[in-house]
């Protein structure tokens, strides 16, 4: 039996949203806290789920688990027991079944992530991590979003009242390596059209204060990358590097941040150039998620710096084909639980 957390811990738990309730981040949850309960992985944080329990309930029943959950208050979030998983029930109750998402969710997963917000914001949590949406069925049902990034943005932006928009970052952290793309869900025929100076400048800003303050690394090392190939060899494929990239580096620099660049995309992740840097900041999507997840695919968290509060995610979908199946593997989740608890412990002691 684990050590109970709260005993040991003064700090709030971790307000996990349970996400699409059809899908894959169900299973993970209980698998990891399967193998929480009997010692097969070291403890987990304390955590609270935001979820329907009878949906949760359900779900371990199809995957043949016993868990023991206990229905707990915003004001008191922790178990009696634990191994009891404390539980925050949904207003809206959750209906999709294992593999089969039903729009009427929606409400209740919108519910899960605002009320994990409201957790932190209040001082009964520490951290938010999310599980896996489906976008779809959010857009379907009038979410007007693009994705979990720019809603908590917007709840953060809410909550401190602020006029002007709070500017998330995404960041992919593995055991290898930390990148951060500066454009991220647009055409790839967009990115040099949609690339602005500013914009890198004020990405590794968020970056280096974020890896300070809430990873702990005192002087962040930023590692550039160019957007075309060899950087534009000297303009000779593209002017990007030279008119856009440079002069944000140039300013960075000048502002005191530990920069270097633009580097060739192709020779800056193999493990002599990582040891180099702290983060990679990338221009585009899949220029930081490929590294990223070819390196550490099982291990890497979606990470949103830049946010009054930390959050994390498992670095992967719904997967509804295997939902239910006792197949998925809950080692991003694991991972984005350790990770969060990590960076709000930093957090405060940075304070």
């Amino acid at each position: 039996m684990p050590v109970d957390n709260q005993s040991l811990n003064t700090r709030p738990p971790l307000a996990v949203s349970i996400g699409e309730p059809a899908g894959i981040g169900t299973d993970t949850l209980l698998m990891a806290w399967q193998s929480h309960l009997a010692g097969n992985i070291s403890a987990l944080p304390s955590m609270v789920v935001l979820c329907d329990p009878q949906n949760l309930a359900q779900r371990a029943t199809d995957l043949g688990i016993e868990v023991e959950l206990e229905i707990v208050s915003a004001s008191h979030p922790f178990a009696q027991a634990p191994q009891r998983l404390p539980v925050i029930a949904l207003k809206n109750a959750l209906k999709g079944k294992a593999g089969h998402p039903c729009a009427a969710d929606s409400a209740g997963v919108v519910e899960a992530i605002a009320g994990a917000v409201d957790l932190v914001q209040q001082g009964q949590a520490g951290a938010v991590i999310t599980l896996p949406i489906n976008k779809k069925s959010l857009y379907d049902s009038g979410f007007d979003f693009p994705g979990h990034t720019e809603f908590l943005g917007a709840l953060a932006q809410n909550w401190q009242g602020q006029t002007t928009a709070i500017r998330p970052v995404m960041m992919l952290a593995g055991p290898q390596l930390r990148a951060v793309p500066v454009t991220i869900h647009i055409p790839l025929k967009d990115v040099s059209t949609s690339l602005r100076c500013n914009d890198i400048i004020e990405t590794v800003e968020i970056t280096a204060r974020d890896l300070s303050q809430r990873f702990g690394i005192a002087a962040p090392r930023i590692a550039i990358s160019g957007l075309n190939p060899h950087a534009g060899e000297s303009g000779a494929m593209g002017s990007e590097d030279i008119e856009i990239i440079q002069p944000a580096i140039d300013t960075l620099k000048q502002r005191g941040i530990d920069c270097f660049g633009p580097l060739p995309a192709d020779t800056m992740f193999h493990p002599a150039a990582r040891a180099t840097y702290d983060a990679a900041i990338c221009m585009y999507h899949d220029q930081a998620l490929i590294p990223a997840k070819a390196l550490d695919f099982d291990e890497t968290v979606n990470v949103t710096l830049g946010l009054p509060f930390v959050r994390t995610s498992p670095d992967h979908g719904t997967a509804y084909d295997i939902v239910g199946s006792g197949k998925a593997n809950p080692t991003s989740t694991i991972a984005a639980l350790r990770l969060a608890d990590r960076m709000s412990a930093a957090a405060l002691a940075a304070q």
